[in-house]
């Protein structure tokens, strides 16, 4: 199945790499454990909550991979002398991914009550406006040189 890109134009350059961060985006859109919530808790900050009910700090990874934040959850095997009549608490492993910015940060994470908390910053770039020097090219071969004719009937 082709997929036709969406910044195909030739005044957007650069932009190709955007493709993966799509089809990245697309498959993490997909998953649904464990639930999740993204706020904004300040004009340049965000806070990414995941519910990990039953999950220890232990049992929690929190990495940064090629631009995406990977959360992993790997129950502990505490549970196999416990009997469930009735076990409605999900608690199996999962790995979620958010596809990052660039030039985002992650500040913290902190896991308080049953809720990962992640904090991310994006720091505020000003623009930077840049004057670029033209330089004259180089003679071409043959050009500018002056041409002497040797007449061999001289020798």
């Amino acid at each position: 199945m082709s997929r036709t890109f969406a910044f195909n134009s030739p005044f957007l350059l650069g932009f190709d790499h955007l493709e993966r961060v799509l089809d990245r985006a697309a498959k993490a859109a997909g998953e649904s454990y464990p639930p999740y919530n993204i706020e904004q808790t300040a004009e340049n900050k965000l806070r990414i909550t995941l519910a990990v009910a039953g999950f220890t700090m232990d049992d929690l990874a929190v990495t940064t991979e090629d631009n995406q934040l990977v959360v992993r959850g790997r129950p502990s095997e505490d549970d196999k002398d416990r009997i469930f009549l009735h076990r409605g608490i999900g608690k199996r492993q999962f790995q979620r991914a958010f596809v990052l910015a660039e030039g985002i940060n992650i500040s913290g994470a902190v896991l308080d009550n049953g809720l990962l908390h992640i904090d991310l910053e994006r720091p505020i770039v000003e623009p930077e406006v840049r004057t670029i020097k033209i330089e004259k090219a180089p003679p071409k071969r043959g050009e500018g040189a002056q041409t002497i004719t040797v007449d061999p009937s001289e020798n």
